[in-house]
Parts: C-alpha cells; structure tokens; sequence
C-alpha cells in the first residue's frame, strides 16, 4: 500500500475519533472526549480540531502543561492561529511567563495591530508582569533582611544563646539551616533549648532545618521553603497509609483556582499537601481563604489536615 493511500486511512481514522470525541463532549462526557481526541491525533498529528479542542479540555481541567504543548503545536504552522495563540497567552500570564505571554500576543497583533482583544491582554500582561517583578523584588529584600537578623536581638535563655553562638549560629538564617537532631546532639543543649528555639521561629512563621529543603517553594511572609522533611510534618500526617499519602492531589475535587496554586507550589500528593501550613499556601499567588477552605475539606475527608507550627 503506498504512503498516500496508508495516510488517507489515517486521516479517515482522525476524523471519525474526531467526531465520536465532539459528540462525547456534548453529552458531558469530558474523559471519554479526551480520550477520542487523543485518538484522532495519534491517526493524524495534524489534526487541528483536534489539537484545539483537546487543548481547551485540558486547559479547563488546570493541566496547563499539556495544554500549553498543544496550543504551541498549533501556533507553529501558518496561518496564525488567533484562538491558540490568545489561550496560550493567557496561560503563561496565569504561570508568570509574561515574555512568553508578550510572544503570542505580538503574533497576533503583527497580523491583525486593531484586535481589540489581544491589545487589551498586552495590556494587562505588561501591568501584571511590572506588579510581579515588583512585588518579587519587595519579598527577596524581606525575606533577605529576615534572615539575615542576629540570634542575639531575641530573648533566649543563657545556655540556648551560649549553645548558638558556639556552633557559629549567628542569624535566622543560620538557624533554618539546622536541623533539631544536629542542636540536639550538641553539648548541653536539650528539649528545653529547643522548644524555646522552636517558639521563637513559630512566631516569625519559621521552623528549623526550613533552609534545607527546596528553595523553588513558595512561602507566605518571611521566607521560601516548606515540605515534608521535619518533624512537625511528620506529625501531621503520622498512622496515615502509604499509599493514601501517596494518593495525586489530581485526583481531589477541587476548583482550577485550588489546581493551579498546588502546581505553583509543586505540590504533587496529598503527603506533600498535608506538610504545609495554612500560611504557606495564603502566600500563593490567588490563593485564598476559600481556597484555603477547600484544601482543609478534602483532607478532612481523608482524615487528615494541614500541618502545624509547634509552639
């Protein structure tokens, strides 16, 4: 069979799925039209309904990042795309690419400079990416003056203040680079020490051994970090199965809003979800108390709950 005939097959094929995915989508059925979509493109990868159509599933389900790859496969080819280009626009500036989002934007305006609604996302892509680099700026000079703040401006005992200053731990950032096993193993300090160091960075919304963990998490107030390396998120989620820890945060019923904070913040399992604190998920970009709310429900559903800060 030559390659023409073998590829009229295939395209026959695409666009029966094609057709059979339109129809599952109409009676609601948003799996099973996904499913057929896929099918059409795996028959003929340039299918653009399909490309387009699946793209919006996916964009509407918070899977950004395949609907992202799709919009892109889509704006390769000429003629411009306007529809794919305005999502994928919106995409990035909802995941602060905002070069990215200026990128699709162009594209459309170089082909059409009057269209209204690409010049009114230029507009709120160039104010929202001055607002970010702004506020960015504002919480790296914070978070870096926090850190950077003397053990020795804070009420501690003798013997707690003694023990730091012997182990060369002279600032909070210091102190968030160390762990409770390692001040524990140090001569003289005990349970008694630690809880009061303990206290002190809870008051600031710290803990210790913060500094360790990942820096790309995103944090309320003070400072980057979070996860499920210390001892306090590990209390949180202690006698929980395994395998409910485990459990994909894809898999809640959540609000894309919920969705997309919990990428933001690489939050993957419900394990990972149940290690942070209530201020570290506000700190989200649009994350707020009804987001908050949500989160708190479905782990209540899984008898579990947030973690937090020992006093």
């Amino acid at each position: 069979m030559s390659d023409s005939a073998v590829g009229s097959i295939n395209e026959r094929a695409a666009e029966e799925f094609f057709k059979k995915a339109k129809e599952a989508e109409t009676a609601g059925q948003k799996d099973r039209a996904i499913e057929f979509f896929e099918r059409a493109l795996g028959e003929n990868p340039d299918h653009e309904g399909a490309c387009f159509q699946l793209a919006v599933l996916y964009d509407r389900s918070a899977e950004d990042a395949k609907a992202i790859e799709l919009y892109e496969r889509l704006t390769t080819s000429e003629p411009v795309h306007i529809n794919a280009l305005l999502n994928l626009a919106v995409l990035y500036e909802d995941n602060n690419h905002y070069e990215e989002a200026r990128r699709c934007l162009d594209a459309i305006l170089r082909t059409n400079p009057n269209h209204g609604r690409a010049r009114l996302y230029m507009k709120d892509v160039e104010s929202a990416r001055a607002m970010y680099l702004a506020d960015d700026d504002r919480n790296i000079a914070h978070r870096n003056a926090i850190l950077e703040i003397p053990i020795t401006d804070f009420e501690l005992s003798v013997r707690s203040r003694n023990c730091l200053k012997k182990m060369n731990i002279r600032t909070l950032g210091d102190l968030l680079k160390t762990g409770e096993q390692e001040l524990l193993s140090y001569k003289n300090f005990g349970e008694t020490s630690l809880n009061e160091i303990k206290s002190l960075l809870a008051a600031k919304g710290l803990r210790l051994g913060q500094g360790l963990e990942d820096k790309s998490r995103r944090v309320a107030g003070a400072v980057g970090g979070g996860g499920g390396g210390g001892s306090a998120a590990s209390a949180a989620v202690s006698n929980v199965p395994p395998d409910l820890l485990a459990k994909s945060v894809g898999e809640l019923e959540l609000s894309v809003r919920s969705r997309k904070a919990l990428q933001r913040l690489a939050i993957n399992t419900v394990g990972e979800l149940a290690s942070r604190t209530e201020d570290e998920l506000l700190g989200c970009k649009n994350f707020g108390q009804t987001s908050l709310n949500e989160l708190k429900q479905q782990l209540a559903q899984l008898g579990m709950g947030l973690r937090t800060l020992e006093a």
